[in-house]
């Protein structure tokens, strides 16, 4: 996925500025296209009326600590498996108990917009314990290949937004097209552990205003996944959208029901109304923990990574306080949880709101580009 690639708004840290690797995917691909990125509105009017009247969107929670654990890729971890350059490591428990991680944009050589390019690739971990969590396998053995058929024709790609297991089945969705300017996402299953992925359905990437290209989901113990979703594109402001559909009835595009504000009320089956104030977002990770619910997402205006912790799918997100837990620095100046260049933010199945533990993703040359994981204490759920 782009890393932020551009300097801190006025008013910020005043990084500076990198170059944009949609440039450098598109060289890697010979006829690269060019990408025009308007995808999707700042969402229905009603977004900001029914709950965001008289309640100011809540940030002034205290800054939490934060620290690096460790490098999950890189040449030293996992060039190995051919996969020295990569990205995103969104984190899945698999049904026989070992932790899968789904990387974006993968190159072997010298670094990005090298050789051998595939996406998305899975790597793996044996013990998915956070504390102890290494790669020491991919899908594919010597080499991670490409878990789904992509021949990046004329610079297009998979990106995974999301990859969760719900009993013995492994769900993984993947926006495709030209970085920034989605033709459409699919949505795909695996039943041995993600070694193999058999495809369900897709969605048009212009769905609810192109609101619906990056989902993730939250799975319940009611029976339904609960589905946050936004357009993918840090250029423009979208909406959060949020929908939920029966666990048995993922593959069925016609089983999401949105939730929205119509005629003075929220309620399911309403048109699909912003959850949230409309923003800027990168990327976005929903999921059920000790209870209730926590979205963790990378915020552009300012660059940070953040979390807001929630009792309920449909709980008034624009009340609820947004806590800090990544912010930027430049290179050579990283250290607690201020990272050069970060983005991600995936939430590594075993945390705790009190112990959260993150894959978080770095970018800023064709050679530091890298999933890490972060530690990070002291959030409350309030």
């Amino acid at each position: 996925m782009d890393g932020p690639n551009k300097p801190a708004p006025s008013g910020g840290s005043g990084l500076p500025a990198r170059p944009g690797r949609r440039a450098l995917l598109r060289s890697a691909a010979a006829g690269g296209l060019a990408v025009a990125g308007v995808v999707g509105a700042a969402g229905p009017e009603a977004a900001a009326g029914p709950r965001g009247t008289g309640a100011r969107q809540a940030t002034g929670a205290p800054l939490v600590t934060g620290a690096k654990v460790r490098d999950l890729t890189g040449p030293a971890q996992t060039g190995r498996f051919a996969a020295p350059w990569t990205d995103l490591g969104i984190p899945a428990r698999c049904p026989d108990g070992s932790l899968l991680l789904v990387c974006g944009d993968t190159f072997d050589g010298a670094g990005v917009g090298g050789p051998d390019w595939r996406s998305p690739v899975g790597l793996r971990s044996s013990d998915p314990a956070p504390e102890t969590l290494t790669i020491d396998g991919s899908v594919g053995g010597a080499r991670a290949v490409g878990l789904v058929p992509e021949g990046h024709t004329g610079g297009t790609t998979a990106i995974p937004s999301d990859v969760f297991t719900i009993g013995s089945t492994m769900y993984l969705h993947l926006m495709r097209g030209v970085i920034y300017r989605t033709h459409h996402t699919d949505f795909w299953r695996s039943d041995d552990n993600g070694e193999t992925w058999q495809y369900l359905c897709q969605w048009p990437g212009d769905q609810h205003g192109g609101q619906f290209q990056q989902k993730t989901y939250a799975v319940a113990d009611d029976g339904y996944a609960y589905v946050l979703s936004t357009a993918f594109n840090r250029e423009v402001t979208s909406a959060l959208l949020l929908h939920r559909v029966p666990q048995d009835a993922l593959g069925e595009p016609a089983a999401y029901e949105p939730w929205g504000y119509a005629n003075g009320a929220w309620a399911w089956g309403h048109p699909p109304t912003s959850v949230t104030a409309a923003r800027r977002w990168g990327e976005i990770c929903f999921r059920a923990m000790s209870g209730g619910y926590a979205l963790t997402w990378l915020n552009m205006h300012p660059l940070d990574i953040r979390a807001q912790f929630f009792a309920l799918p449909t709980s008034n997100l624009f009340t609820t306080p947004e806590q800090t837990m990544i912010v930027p620095t430049v290179p050579g100046h990283e250290t607690g949880n201020a990272v050069a260049s970060p983005y991600g933010g995936f939430i590594i199945p075993g945390s705790t709101p009190d112990n959260l533990h993150l894959t978080v993703s770095q970018w800023y040359d064709a050679q530091n580009y890298r999933v890490m994981q972060y530690r990070v204490r002291g959030l409350t759920t309030g």
